[in-house]
């Protein structure tokens, strides 16, 4: 019998960190701070209902949830949040449930470690 190696499935998160100076910038520690947060808290529910569209098989449902992301993720200089978004968008698009299913499972964990490293730096780019 061979030897089962556990594959660590971690991904590199990439915060624009100008797009958050400028946000800080324009809007102020406590003005940025609300809109991050509020980001941060519409990612994580359209991150959980794109689960439960992929669930209940609805890829059109599914398609919309992940492209609407794309633009909060941008706003709120998760670049890399972003791009896996328009990823699984684009599966969606192409109706390959192989890639969808990656994809998927990709934005999940690039997601919520973005999350968490914006919650990091929420308030430090001042």
């Amino acid at each position: 019998m061979g030897v089962v190696i556990a594959l660590k499935r971690a991904e590199q998160v990439q915060l624009d960190r100008a797009r958050l100076r400028l946000l800080y910038r324009k809007l102020g520690e406590d003005g940025a701070d609300t809109v991050i947060g509020r980001a941060s808290r519409e990612l994580s529910a359209r991150l959980t209902r794109c689960n439960r569209l992929w669930e209940s098989g609805d890829m059109i449902g599914l398609r919309k949830c992940a492209r609407s992301m794309i633009a909060i993720a941008d706003q709120a200089g998760m670049t890399h949040f972003a791009r896996v978004a328009c990823d699984v968008t684009a599966a969606a698009d192409a109706r390959d449930l192989v890639a969808l299913s990656a994809t998927l499972a990709r934005l999940h964990r690039v997601g919520q470690s973005s999350l968490r490293a914006v919650w990091l730096v929420r308030g430090v780019m001042v």
